[in-house]
């Protein structure tokens, strides 16, 4: 593994892409580009970087932002609960650090959110700490390099490879660890074919020798989604729209949504619960269709576009217009939002 290092490192040097957060070393732009890669692909991330960052620039910035506000510039990128813990340690930084994000490991693991992987990318690409960073393109990576058939979802075997790679990681810690990453996301491909031929680990591949790359990384198996079943109402009130704000506990808490039953109505129930509710009713459609993939559960929603003649108290009711500059609307509920936003109901 130390023969790697150098010609891993020339091929970084010579390859690397310029990414935004890396034409400026500064850990408050590494760190929020971090947090914003967990769970999302680099291109589909750096629209959102660039947004959040014009802004709120600093740490200052981040520390003051109102949480609304915050939810709606992270709108799209998921987990929610990484804004509002970017927030939590932007307070802490700015109050502890004079808003320098700290050079100590022991002391970046105790900032909310922030866990290994996170304080080691900081502190070795900004601080040239010999932190090693381990996230999957890593383990993908090194487990091809040695053959290794380990299940790299134990946490002994992260450790055992996180151990591994300290012992080889050069003085230009942040950038080996970004070229292992970088390896991992556009040469060592975790789905398909691997561009082994121009790796400039392929000499140093046990599995390329054995011809067992694509059968590594060994992950275990992965559980049948749980599949809830929802009805989603698309209320429209005289060009305005109901929107609800989920309860302060569980998935997607405290954010916005469009109204909806647990389980699939009819025209007919979904009428009658209406009534119940004394929501007078001017018309009633069927509308779209869509499943919503989470990492461990799957919504299928079927919805209605519903014309009342009064806004109900239930509910929010706001224009398209501001629901879209304003409100921080999840993944899952998108599809309903561009539903309406083409539809001549409104």
């Amino acid at each position: 593994m130390k023969e790697c290092v150098e010609p891993l490192l020339e091929w970084y040097y010579k390859n690397r892409r310029m990414l935004p957060w890396r034409e400026k070393v500064d850990p408050y732009h590494v760190w929020i580009s971090e947090v914003m890669l967990q769970q999302t692909r680099i291109e589909a991330v750096i629209p959102y970087y660039e947004r959040f960052m014009a802004e709120l620039p600093t740490v200052f910035d981040l520390a003051q932002v109102d949480e609304e506000r915050l939810l709606k510039l992270w709108e799209g990128l998921g987990y929610y609960n990484r804004a509002r813990n970017l927030k939590k340690a932007a307070s802490i930084i700015v109050e502890k650090y004079q808003g320098v994000f700290p050079s100590e490991m022991v002391d970046a693991l105790a900032l909310p959110g922030i866990g290994e992987y996170t304080a080691s990318a900081v502190l070795s690409i900004c601080y040239s700490r010999p932190e090693v960073t381990v996230d999957g393109n890593v383990l993908r990576v090194y487990m091809r390099l040695q053959n290794s058939f380990e299940n790299i979802d134990m946490i002994s075997v992260k450790k055992q490879v996180r151990s591994a790679l300290a012992q080889i990681i050069p003085k230009e810690a942040g950038e080996f660890n970004q070229a292992f990453m970088e390896l991992g996301e556009v040469i060592c491909l975790p789905n398909g074919m691997p561009k082994c031929d121009i790796c400039p680990l392929k000499d140093f591949c046990k599995s390329r020798r054995e011809h067992t790359f694509l059968n590594l990384p060994v992950r275990k198996p992965k559980n049948a989604k749980k599949n809830q079943k929802y009805t989603v109402l698309l209320f429209v009130c005289h060009g305005k729209i109901a929107l609800h704000k989920r309860s302060d506990e569980g998935l997607l808490k405290n954010l916005w949504e469009f109204p909806n039953l647990a389980g699939f109505y009819s025209e007919k129930e979904v009428l009658q619960y209406l009534r119940d509710c004394s929501i007078s009713v001017e018309s009633i459609d069927t509308a779209l269709s869509y499943t919503h993939v989470f990492t461990h559960l799957k919504w299928s929603m079927e919805s209605f576009v519903i014309t009342v003649s009064e806004e109900s108290a239930l509910y929010v009711w706001e224009d398209l217009e501001n629901i879209v500059q304003n409100y921080a609307l999840p993944s899952a509920f998108q599809p309903f939002l561009n539903h309406l936003l083409g539809s001549d109901r409104i």
